[in-house]
């Protein structure tokens, strides 16, 4: 051979074996932290054996014999399976994010040290039941033990892996109970109901009059959207199912509004409107099994992995001392079971959405706040916060009696008379019962001990629907809820005068809306309106969906009782409804507007569409075009950027107000000079619009216009898939998937205006349980059980979820271990 062909053979050889030790070094530090999930085990700190049964999506069974050992294995599962996501999640709460990633992370940590969560916590722990407490301590246990037993980098995680090329000194610190706890905070705060939509009315203000920002908050539709409950009133102070009523500063502002954006949405999503979640529950006297139905799927932010965790947990015997069996959804760093069915009732969650955190606009002047006619001085205490690769940072957080100052900046130069600053007064920084609640719930064993648990469950406040063996199903609305002396809590209010504040005990848990087998045979929940204010005194909010998926749920389920008997199979295809419900409001508007030219091609499409959002459907995608368009074109040029519209239903309303005006000063385009535009001006450039930017992306082929080329869903990691460095978002990234629906279908995939058509919230889970057979039910994830990338369960169950499929949820001893090809045996 010629030498140069030999010194290429020879340099070629050494680079493909250099890339083969570049591979095999990846694989095998990918794979060293996949955990043991088969043999034998020992736990220091267990007093007997657990059993843990994994099926080909990983999901884990365990199985104990007292419930210290139970909720012990359950941190060691978690552990093995979400330790980086818990880790991750826990220097979030606690405003230390910085300590891992830097000073890029800053502005998060101040703002979550400014709430303090983790203060709220370490208050809230001795005030929690001493059982609560040892079953999170037991938990803690469980975590450590593992973490103990994987001390490198490599043993824990990739992301630990990447993490340690940029900070190579970070170790994780032991787990403790109020790591738990402090993430209970986040989700209340993603929970937390129409916080921004005071900034936003308050932002709207300082452009447009006051008339014209209530038309972007129209009332709920009580005469077309049935609220949840529709019988009963408050009668000699409790809540009574059968009674009927008796007749009877824009800077500090703006500065407040970029604290919260700070705030991470470790459940949501950044568009607060794409926050939900549908519930029902049907009786048995409707289903072909004779017993009650319960639906679930929670509308939270697509994360990588899942916020949700599905388990199962089992004391072998059921006794005073292990009372659990209980099959469901939990979150990875928490103990129990949040949303599930134990072997006698089954509940689901969806966010109830009161008022419980109000804005208090306030006169600071140096270190002293008015209130009340006096000069009152300001709480104050230091924060500091660790920075990787640099100095620690120190900040001062200022309090009054309302609560944090959450603007980042108070100018106190600024006269005394002005309000200069915004306080957050919120339910969930006063210590709660929660954790309580989560154990009472996964033990309870009927309708009386699922209201005592519920009664608990103080924040965040949400709608649980129930249903159990015995056939009863029922509906509680559970949450400490704030009374005000004056306000409706829309509005930022001042704080100095000491009117608008709250009193001291909120709403009493016997006086809120609460269901027992209604007449029609079942309930249905999604965020719209609990109870119609003309039978229901205390305020709950102003601030609802506008029952756009309930009423289409009450509709579908109305329909399918009709035809007989209903199934599993019937809620699966409720669930995957992807009706739009606007549509046959706005399309017979779009149709009266002249038009000529492609986009009157296009405007074909509507024609004959019935709405149905599904992935091949041109119209949908025409449609949703147009929509963007007109929220864009009507708005964008009066609302400022933080007002503007995003979309969801509550522009359902405005707008449909809007085209029965076609004069009003929201269909004139401020920018244009000397012309006025009306109704059908914006509505023809809408569709014009719509077709043009649908034609760029593609083509101007109508026929082969797809919602699927635009509505997709890309799975993101919550931290190291945003580093900007493309290599390493690749490798814990996935997707991208089409899916079907929009915001405000029942199948809620929400987008936003203002960005583009890509999907930023979904049914975070889903979950159908059959009380005649509880191994009849199904579940589903969006991702998988793993956070392990590249490991088989770290997304296998997302292409199930996009094609609105389900996985057979076992909880019977019998039908856990036939289905498991993985059995671990923990033993002391």
């Amino acid at each position: 051979m010629p030498w140069p062909l030999r010194w290429f053979a020879r340099v070629l050889t050494v680079l493909l074996a250099l890339a083969l030790v570049l591979a095999g070094v990846l694989v095998y530090t990918v794979r060293k932290s996949f955990p043991q999930v088969d043999g034998t085990l020992r736990l220091p700190g267990l007093t007997g054996n657990v059993e843990i049964y994994r099926d080909k999506s990983g999901i884990p069974h365990i199985y104990a014999d007292s419930a210290a050992d139970l909720f012990m294995a359950q941190g060691f599962v978690h552990a093995q399976d979400r330790f980086y996501e818990m880790d991750f999640r826990r220097h979030t709460t606690a405003g230390r994010l910085s300590e891992l990633f830097g000073k890029s992370t800053l502005g998060t940590d101040k703002a979550l040290r400014t709430m303090g969560w983790r203060r709220v916590a370490e208050r809230e722990l001795p005030e929690l039941a001493k059982q609560t407490q040892d079953y999170l301590n037991a938990y803690a246990k469980g975590v450590n033990a593992w973490l103990s037993a994987n001390p490198n980098a490599s043993d824990r995680s990739l992301e630990y892996s990447v993490l340690k090329l940029q900070n190579g000194d970070y170790q994780p610190e032991p787990w403790t109970a109020l790591d738990s706890l402090s993430w209970l905070k986040a989700m209340a705060w993603d929970l937390r109901s129409n916080m921004e939509d005071e900034i936003d009315r308050a932002l709207a203000l300082t452009k447009l009059p006051r008339e014209r920002v209530e038309q972007l908050y129209p009332g709920y539709p009580y005469d077309r959207h049935s609220p949840i409950v529709t019988e009963g009133t408050i009668d000699q102070g409790r809540f009574d199912q059968r009674a009927e009523p008796r007749l009877r500063a824009t800077a500090a502002l703006t500065q407040a509004a970029k604290t919260l954006d700070a705030v991470p949405s470790t459940m949501g999503t950044e568009d607060r409107e794409g926050i939900g979640s549908n519930s029902w529950v049907i009786s048995g006297d409707h289903t072909a099994g004779g017993k009650p139905l319960l639906v679930n799927d929670p509308h939270l932010s697509a994360q990588m992995p899942s916020v949700w965790y599905q388990a199962g947990l089992h004391c072998r015997k059921i006794t005073e001392e292990c009372s659990y069996d209980v099959t469901g959804f939990t979150f990875s760093g928490v103990p129990g079971v949040v949303i599930g069915h134990t072997d006698k009732i089954a509940w689901g969650f969806t966010n109830l959405g009161p008022d419980v955190a109000d804005l208090f606009l306030e006169k600071v002047d140096g270190d002293t706040y008015l209130y009340k006619g006096e000069q009152v001085k300001l709480e104050t205490r230091q924060e500091q916060i660790k920075v990787a690769g640099g100095a620690p940072v120190t900040i001062t957080v200022k309090s009054t009696v309302h609560g944090p100052l959450i603007n980042e900046v108070i100018d106190s130069a600024r006269p005394s008379g002005e309000a200069n600053a915004v306080a957050l007064q919120w339910t969930a920084l006063t210590p709660g019962r929660t954790a309580d609640a989560i154990f009472a719930l996964n033990r309870a064993t009927d309708w009386q001990e699922f209201k005592a648990a519920a009664a608990l469950f103080e924040v965040p406040a949400q709608n649980l629907v129930y249903a159990d063996t015995t056939g009863k199903i029922g509906y509680q609305a559970p949450g400490r809820i704030p009374v005000r002396d004056k306000g409706d809590g829309t509005w930022p209010v001042p704080g100095w005068t000491g009117e608008y504040d709250w009193r001291a005990a909120p709403i009493p848990y016997d006086q809120l809306p609460s269901v027992e087998d209604p007449a029609d045979g079942f309930i249905v929940t999604a965020n719209n309106a609990v109870i119609d204010p003309k039978r229901y005194k205390p305020l709950l909010t102003k601030d609802w969906a506008y029952g756009y998926r309930s009423e289409r749920i009450r509709d579908l389920v109305e329909e399918a009782i009709k035809k007989g008997k209903v199934d599993a199979a019937a809620m699966s295809k409720i669930q995957q409804d992807s009706h739009n419900g606007f549509a046959e409001t706005l399309i017979p508007a779009l149709m009266r507007v002249d038009l000529a030219g492609p986009g009157e091609q296009a405007r074909q499409l509507l024609k004959t569409w019935d709405g149905t959002q599904d992935l091949d459907s041109a119209a949908a995608a025409y449609f949703n075009a147009v929509w963007r368009q007109v929220l864009l074109l009507t708005f964008n040029d009066e609302l400022p950027e933080g007002a503007r519209a995003s979309g969801g239903d509550r522009w359902y309303e405005v707008i449909r107000r809007l085209l029965e005006l076609p004069d009003d000063p929201f269909w004139d385009d401020v920018t244009t000079k000397n012309l006025t535009e009306t109704r059908d001006d914006i509505l023809r450039q809408a569709m014009a619009s719509a077709y043009q930017e649908l034609a760029d992306r593609l083509g101007t082929d109508i026929a082969s216009w797809r919602w699927r080329d635009l509505h997709q869903l890309e799975l993101v990691n919550g931290s190291l898939g945003t580093s900007g460095i493309a290599p390493v978002e690749a490798l814990f990234n996935r997707g991208p998937f089409p899916v079907p629906g929009n915001k405000d279908a029942v199948n809620a995939t929400g987008w936003n205006v203002q960005r583009d058509y890509a999907v930023t919230a979904v049914p975070s889970m889903r979950m159908i349980v059959d009380l005649s057979d509880l191994d009849k039910s199904q579940w589903i994830n969006l991702t998988g059980a793993s956070g392990h990338a590249f490991h088989d369960n770290y997304w296998d169950q997302a292409e199930v979820w996009a094609r609105g499929g389900l996985l057979p949820m076992y909880s019977k001893p019998e039908s856990v271990k036939k289905a498991a090809v993985h059995t671990l045996k923990l033993t002391p």
